[in-house]
């Protein structure tokens, strides 16, 4: 017991002078490029040896039901659209109870009946509640205890909310369960997702959802050829699970409770320690390239290291030129967000036109009173009707609005890729030493939902005229003038919600544009200062990576 407790002290002891040492590299080198992977490593070190089982996946793989139905409760909003819109976390407790952290820091309780008020996208769209994370202890499961089951949004989903979502989450992670749809098994989306936890943790299970579509040949067949692109792709094994929430549920939960999540928690220290090593060297392992590069260059004469640093950065990496390219990449997008949405929405314009006429007739028959109670009750209605239609277009159809912001994310990344590789090639080819490239994502935040407006009914004010209109001879023509709105507020409204989205999918594209900028004007800051300000620092750096080395060998 005694060796098991020293053997714990002593990787956290090890972990914490690798940071020291990569925190002293960070001062003196001025390398700027690895802020969220030591923080990430540095929060793990100081917590308490709690393991994170991340549910990851893409949209609609299954991932909240598959947690309900392994913790037994319908506890999580499961639909038929993106309906996760925080991170929630799961572990036992010895009372029910449900924790709201704010972005702002503000905590508050509240009962478990009203989470889905707090972590669903219909009642908390584009989380407008600002909350950070949703704590959840459960008495039932004691049998994991020191495990936190974690859900997580889509990462197919386009967005991701705040900070702590989904890919930006992915540096927490313990150990990952990837749930991959048994209707669309093991997309490029589910490879890559695959390759990048690879980066964070040792633990990776493929969960097979959705099982009962399949027959059992179907399931055989689907296996073998998860097994086969791993292996080919990345010559790499995952344990893979199947499961389905209709058809032998028990028999699927016993196998992963017992051969993972018990196994976790009887074993959590252990997988703690494996855990942290995995990440730490991770880190390392790219860190010391960078440190490689600066104690090369340092062995050169300032001459040399000019030649060098020119040879390695070149004109390409000139920050103003970069700036230009982005713009001009992203706003090539940017200039057709408004037509595509127009023209993806003009389908809709026309029945949702045909159907608010046909329902106005039907509900117009039942209404009551002068034209000033006439006119007050068709603008409700109408501002009901178009709230309700409108959003409810805006919620399932939004996907479509993001051609431009899906094509100017995609430049960005390769553009970054082709960056990296730049810099990567030419320092192997000027240095000798093959760069292990930083992690960058893009990230996206998504746009707020869009409203709607219903504009006067008459172009002149009625309260005071109403008494002066028979309504029993000029109530038709009153209707009819209701009627004939109609078209004019829903086109007004069609055309408020693409201006609405053009503005709010324009400032994300603008947003990860000057992501993209800045991962870049970090890592020329960071070259800069390895390929120019390393003169007199030969010995510092070599006694860097001798310490880095050291404590390395103690992590094995």
């Amino acid at each position: 017991m005694e060796e098991h407790i020293k053997s714990a002290g002593s990787i956290r002891d090890t972990s914490i002078n690798i940071l020291d040492i990569i925190h002293q590299a960070c001062n003196n080198l001025q390398i700027t490029t690895f802020k969220r992977q030591i923080e990430a490593c540095e929060h793990l070190i100081g917590k308490t040896p709690l393991i994170d089982v991340a549910v990851i996946g893409q949209f609609k793989a299954g991932k909240s039901s598959f947690i309900n139905s392994l913790i037994d409760m319908r506890l999580l909003p499961v639909g038929v659209i993106p309906v996760t819109t925080v991170i929630t976390r799961i572990k036992y407790g010895e009372k029910e109870r449900a924790v709201i952290t704010h972005f702002d820091g503000t905590v508050m309780e509240i009962p478990l009946d009203a989470l889905e008020d707090y972590t669903s996208e219909a009642k908390n769209p584009a989380n407008e509640k600002n909350i950070e994370v949703v704590d959840i202890e459960l008495p039932s499961l004691q049998d994991y205890d020191g495990l936190r089951i974690v859900d997580t949004p889509g990462l197919g989903s386009i967005f991701k909310y705040h900070m702590e979502v989904s890919e930006n989450w992915l540096p927490e992670v313990g150990a990952a369960l990837l749930a991959i749809s048994a209707d669309r098994p093991l997309s490029e989306n589910d490879m890559a997702s695959i390759r990048e936890l690879i980066q964070y943790t040792p633990q990776i299970v493929l969960l097979l959802t959705k099982v009962d579509l399949l027959s059992n040949d179907q399931k055989n067949e689907i296996v073998a050829f998860f097994k086969d692109t791993l292996r080919k792709e990345l010559n790499r094994e995952f344990p893979i699970y199947l499961y389905s929430v209709k058809d032998n549920v028990e028999k699927y939960r016993h196998r992963i409770e017992m051969e993972l999540l018990v196994k976790f928690s009887v074993n959590r220290d252990l997988e703690f320690r494996k855990i942290l090593q995995y990440k730490i060297k991770s880190l390392a392992k790219t860190y010391r390239s960078y440190l490689e590069i600066a104690y090369q260059t340092s062995l050169k004469t300032d001459a040399d290291r000019e030649s060098l640093r020119l040879q390695i950065l070149g004109e390409k990496t000139s920050l103003t030129n970069i700036q230009e390219e982005l713009i001009v990449m992203t706003r090539a997008q940017a200039i057709h967000t408004r037509t595509n949405i127009d023209k993806y929405l003009d389908r809709f314009k026309e029945p949702l036109t045909e159907k608010l006429i046909a329902k106005l007739e039907n509900d117009m028959q039942g209404w009551r009173g002068n034209l000033w109670k006439l006119t007050r009750r068709y603008e409700e209605w109408l501002y009901e009707q178009l709230v309700s239609e409108i959003d409810n277009i805006s919620v399932t159809e939004h996907k479509h609005f993001f051609g431009t912001l899906l094509k100017a994310q995609a430049s960005l990344e390769r553009y970054l890729a082709s960056f990296q590789a730049m810099l990567g090639v030419n320092i192997e080819r000027v240095l000798g030493v093959k760069m292990v490239p930083a992690d960058w994502k893009i990230e996206i935040t998504e746009p707020a939902r869009p409203d709607i407006t219903i504009g006067r009914v008459f172009d002149f004010h009625c309260d005071l005229l109403w008494f002066l209109i028979p309504m029993t001879i000029f109530g038709g023509l009153f209707k009819r003038h209701f009627v004939t709105q109609i078209p004019k507020l829903v086109y007004v409204n069609f055309s408020r919600l693409a201006a609405q989205w053009e503005v709010r999918i324009n400032k994300v594209i603008e947003d990860i544009r000057k992501q993209a900028a800045t991962y870049i004007r970090d890592e020329i800051i960071t070259m800069d200062a390895l390929l120019s300000k390393a003169s007199g620092q030969t010995e510092d750096i070599q006694r860097l990576i001798s310490g880095l080395d050291s404590q390395l060998i103690k992590l094995n």
